[in-house]
């Protein structure tokens, strides 16, 4: 968990400032914004996740933390070239290939952790480990948004550059001393198998992160748009009710069935997302993305389980893997489309898309419960 923690830290910190950074810097719109912020999880559509998942299988996890944390800190690298003195449009390009970057290397951290987890404590605990897991995960999110934050007031965005270069060094550091379990033997399906054995709860996922998108792309420039400052705070409610929601209710899903707790889960994921779309003060705001958070924590992890449950064992890698594409296309269709709504119906606009989406999650786990 520590060394989730520390690689998610270091990702957190660049999640409040890139935005403002593009836009108030470069001069960049909505609409690039949402490609850069956007272009990380394409990277773990395309690469990333199928990556990590067939090199978790066969060497297990241990090299593939490694790898990823030391993909992060490469980020890190990148964001210093997108400093070199150049026109805003090829800074703005530069900017891209570090998120696509980045969207390798936490796929990376994140398919090794789970993988980890599962293979120390059995599929019948798959929802305490998605539970412990997301908890490292979004508190290093929630922490490194405002220590982000605090930093780019101090010295701007040449310390994010470093803090994200040597901050999941500690990672790769853990990671290295950690017990490995060894690879599940057995003949091995295609990933393109595997995707289609969790494709209900992955269109589930897809469909509940994309409040999580919303807010992780456009809430420091609709705090701007209405003149309240603060927008990293809600990065911390986001963290607060997340980990909230797993350490109250994170065994339930294991104990009762992951479609059953996500059901209402995503319901209030969905009233959060209408509280950001309608609020007239920051608290309000705030209270959304804390409801966002906790509704968030337990549709993915319930739906995690019920995708676990339908892989195969030698092949439960790829599964997490899998599974967790559908939020990364999510998360990546959702930051150029949002872009483009923003800029044409405005920005509350897209978090009432959110709210769309995770109603519509709501029907799909109903329809997980009775299969």
């Amino acid at each position: 968990m520590a060394a989730v923690y520390a690689s998610f830290f270091a990702a957190g910190m660049a999640l409040p400032v890139l935005p403002r950074h593009l836009h108030d810097t470069l001069g960049q719109g909505p609409l690039w914004v949402g490609i850069v912020m956007g272009a990380q999880y394409l990277a773990s559509i395309a690469l990333g996740r199928r990556w990590a998942g067939q090199r978790l299988d066969a060497l297990g996890p241990r090299p593939v933390m490694v790898a990823g944390a030391l993909g992060i800190a490469a980020v890190g690298v990148v964001y210093g070239l997108a400093l070199l003195p150049a026109a805003p449009r090829a800074a703005t390009l530069v900017l891209v290939a570090a998120r696509l970057l980045t969207g390798v290397a936490e796929a990376f951290v994140m398919t090794a952790a789970l993988g980890w987890g599962v293979a120390r404590l059995g599929p019948a605990h798959a929802g305490k480990v998605f539970g412990w897991i997301g908890v490292a995960l979004f508190g290093g999110f929630g922490s490194g948004a405002p220590a982000g934050s605090w930093l780019h007031a101090q010295v701007g965005f040449a310390g994010i550059a470093l803090a994200t270069a040597g901050a999941p060094l500690l990672t790769a550091a853990l990671a290295a001393r950690l017990a490995t379990p060894p690879p599940a033997g057995g003949i091995r399906p295609g990933f393109l198998r595997v995707l289609r054995s969790v494709r209900l709860p992955g269109l589930a996922l897809t469909l509940s992160s994309l409040g999580y998108a919303a807010l992780n792309a456009f809430i420091a420039l609709l705090f701007d748009l209405r003149g309240w400052g603060s927008a990293a705070f809600a990065f911390t409610c986001f963290g607060i009710g997340f980990i909230a929601a797993r350490l109250w209710l994170g065994h339930l899903p294991d104990r009762i069935g992951g479609a059953r707790v996500a059901m209402p889960c995503v319901a209030a994921e969905a009233i959060g997302q209408l509280l950001i779309w309608a609020a007239p003060t920051p608290l309000l705001a705030w209270l959304g993305a804390g409801l966002t958070g906790a509704g968030y924590a337990l549709a993915f992890q319930g739906f995690g389980v019920e995708a676990v449950r339908r892989a195969p064992p030698q092949a439960r890698g790829a599964a997490m893997a899998g599974y967790v594409v559908f939020q990364d296309l999510s998360m990546g269709l959702a930051g150029p489309l949002g872009g483009w709504l923003a800029g044409t119906a405005g920005l509350p606009a897209v978090y009432l898309a959110g709210a769309l989406g995770a109603a519509g999650a709501v029907l799909l786990a109903a329809w997980l419960q009775r299969r």
